[in-house]
């Protein structure tokens, strides 16, 4: 990130595979991000970034001086990204140019939704809606109530994001990571019968082989096949959660509950794997949709199912983020912090 500068309006961008979502942030009002602001765009119909920015500029009437961009992607060099599941690939340098910006900054979108966690509440608003929701019996921590402080987050989407948050006293930073191409650790008897059958598809099964949107299909077709059903072909992921809520297909019952079991065997790793022992946010654009299953079924059972460690684990908070634009929100944060404040509340 760039040095300190003064607060002035800022294009926020969450960019994944499929969608788009623009919105301003004014890092000096409250709230500073404006929620009339907020659009969202297919990739599919645009050709770059910049020409989807400017018809959201010319469809808005909005305008900025500066642009953060949280991009499903690794950065290199916080110059460049080629988005993962995306055929766009952003220059920060041409995009501040195309644009008309003092300048852009480019994050991994796990990074800003690590960031916006700190401005989420679990306090329902008027209508009742909730930031964050509790899963599992580990009352929600503070963000900020201790000295030190490391998190995860993780979420299934397109594809499955992971990202870390680490508080030290008044500082805060974020790991951006690509763990959901980390490779997949079968966990039970089904886990191995699972991870045959795509490993004859795929070769070398990650996580996000599993965990993700076209993962649920995985799972479906795969347990379909170790049961000797036939599977539909043309189905969908909102297929498969449809007829799952409505009972009407076993094998779609039981590839979202096989997906929220393994779900929080991923998510229980990632919390070993960085000493994150004050919690997970659960985030993507599943979790909202999966989340009576997640609650109910076999994530925190196999969350806590870490050997030696399951005393330690059961004691380790997991919530889901509700706020459909988490990477806005954490956008937003980053913007408070390029203005000279702070995000975190004490």
């Amino acid at each position: 990130m760039a040095n300190v500068s003064a607060p002035a309006p800022t294009l926020l961008a969450d960019l994944g595979g499929t969608n788009v979502r623009f919105g301003i942030a004014h890092p000096d009002e409250d709230p500073p991000l404006i929620q009339e602001s907020i659009r969202r765009y297919h990739v599919k119909d645009y050709a770059s970034l910049g020409e989807a920015a400017q018809q959201y500029f010319k469809e808005t009437g909005h305008q900025a001086q500066r642009a953060i961009i949280a991009a499903a992607g690794r950065i290199d060099n916080g110059e460049t990204v080629k988005v993962t599941n995306n055929p766009w690939a952003i220059s920060a340098k041409n995009l501040t140019k195309e644009l008309g910006l003092e300048w852009v900054h480019l994050v991994n979108d796990f990074a800003a939704q690590s960031m916006a966690v700190m401005l989420m509440t679990d306090k329902p608003d008027a209508k009742g809606h909730a930031d964050l929701v509790q899963v599992g019996n580990p009352p929600i921590p503070k963000i900020g109530s201790k000295e030190e402080q490391t998190f995860v987050v993780v979420g299934p989407g397109t594809g499955l994001g992971v990202g870390g948050l680490l508080i030290r006293g008044d500082k805060v930073s974020v790991l951006q990571t690509e763990g959901g191409h980390a490779g997949f650790a079968a966990h039970s008897a089904e886990d191995i019968e699972i991870l045959k059958v795509l490993n004859l598809h795929y070769g070398r099964v990650s996580n996000e082989r599993l965990i993700s949107g076209a993962g649920l299909v995985n799972l479906y077709n795969a347990i379909c096949e170790i049961s000797g059903q036939k599977p539909d072909e043309a189905i969908t992921p909102e297929d498969i959660t449809r007829r799952a809520t409505d009972a009407s297909c076993p094998m779609c019952s039981r590839a979202v509950e096989t997906f929220a079991g393994i779900f929080g065997s991923v998510a229980g790793d990632l919390v070993l794997t960085l000493g994150a022992w004050d919690g997970v946010y659960l985030t993507g654009g599943m979790t909202p949709i999966l989340l009576p299953w997640i609650q109910k079924g076999h994530f925190r059972e196999r969350f806590e199912a870490k050997g030696r460690f399951r005393d330690t684990m059961e004691s380790v908070p997991t919530q889901a983020i509700m706020n459909p634009e988490p990477g806005l929100i954490g956008g937003t944060a980053l913007a408070i912090v390029e203005a000279g404040g702070t995000p975190l509340r004490r």
